[in-house]
């Protein structure tokens, strides 16, 4: 987008109106009702592909070398799609309103606060078990595992990650190689989420699908650390300055190289401990925490969470259009 026209403001101001577009509607529930939502139908490519290159009976070489050949079909296949709308909102007078939609519908910012606040208000109002069933559908972890506690830490572990994964990431990227970056991105996440495991299942399989996830999101998971611990400066009762220690002395200790930065800056502001050991299905992994706080978070500190994680986005937002301005003012 950028790097293709150097100098308009134009893809700026599509990006800040996707961004309110988002915050305000976000994801509308009949219209996937009616139409798969791209993620979806790139979900099904991604499982064609595993069923028919990833059996059981072949060796570990033969299935990551068909790994990374469906990285390489899927990601060429979401990169065309991408750089196809974009052509056809070139050649259109409503192509800006297509291009702003588009970018709306791949990045995450209300749907993701709705899913953490129903996580909070299942716990607050109706205890544990309506906790695990709302946690459910935003975690990996086996939620039967969790109490209280654990299930605040879960989501608001999710709401961190995923202001990466699903709002910073896909604005980066955008920035950077305009829709077909855009679409390509979420190809590359949604079969990390898919196959990127480390299980006899998706250790080979997924192996190129999650270190190529872990590459592109470097240099956004970093910033996502930044943008949490800039909103702490303006959100009551919490800390940026413990954001930043949190992230220098803890990030690393997560096991993916990317999520421990929003996490570290998330448990930091709010004076939390965040990750330590966990239950996946058929899986129990032993991890350090992150933050020096404390684990006993509550369905309180899951809306402070979103307090943070919403100037945060306001953060954003308020950058693309600060952006937009500088370059319409030249």
């Amino acid at each position: 987008m950028l790097l293709a026209e150097p100098g308009s403001v134009a893809p700026l101001v599509h990006l800040f109106l996707a961004l309110l577009l988002d915050a305000a509607v976000g994801d509308p529930p009949l219209l996937w009702r009616l139409v798969p939502h791209p993620v979806v139908l790139v979900g099904r490519l991604i499982a064609f592909f595993d069923r028919r290159l990833n059996r059981p009976e072949r060796s570990e070489r033969a299935r990551r070398l068909r790994g990374g050949v469906t990285v390489l079909v899927v990601v060429a296949a979401a990169a065309a799609a991408g750089a196809a709308v974009a052509w056809v909102a070139a050649r259109l007078r409503a192509g800006p309103a297509i291009e702003v939609l588009a970018i709306a519908i791949l990045v995450a910012q209300r749907s993701l606060h709705d899913h953490v606040l129903a996580v909070g208000t299942a716990l607050d109002q109706g205890g544990v078990e309506a906790g695990r069933g709302a946690v459910a559908h935003i975690v990996g972890r086996s939620p039967e595992s969790l109490d209280g506690h654990g299930v605040a830490r879960a989501s608001i572990e999710s709401l961190a990650e995923n202001f990466s994964d699903g709002v910073v990431a896909p604005v980066f990227w955008t920035l950077l190689l305009g829709l077909p970056g855009l679409f390509a991105y979420k190809a590359v996440n949604t079969m990390d989420s898919m196959i990127g495991h480390r299980t006899p299942q998706y250790r080979a399989f997924g192996w190129a699908a999650a270190r190529l996830d872990d590459l592109l999101n470097l240099v956004p998971a970093r910033l996502a650390g930044l943008l949490l611990a800039a909103a702490a400066l303006a959100t009551p009762g919490t800390t940026a300055r413990a954001a930043l220690a949190t992230m220098a002395r803890d990030a690393g200790k997560h096991r993916s190289p990317n999520a421990g930065w929003p996490e570290a800056a998330m448990a930091g502001a709010l004076g939390l401990a965040l990750a330590g050991p966990r239950r996946y299905p058929g899986i129990t992994v032993d991890a350090p925490w992150i933050g020096a706080g404390r684990a006993r978070a509550d369905a309180a500190d899951i809306g402070r969470a979103l307090v943070l994680y919403t100037r945060a986005c306001a953060l954003l937002i308020g950058g693309i259009a600060a952006a937009a301005l500088t370059l319409w003012l030249r």
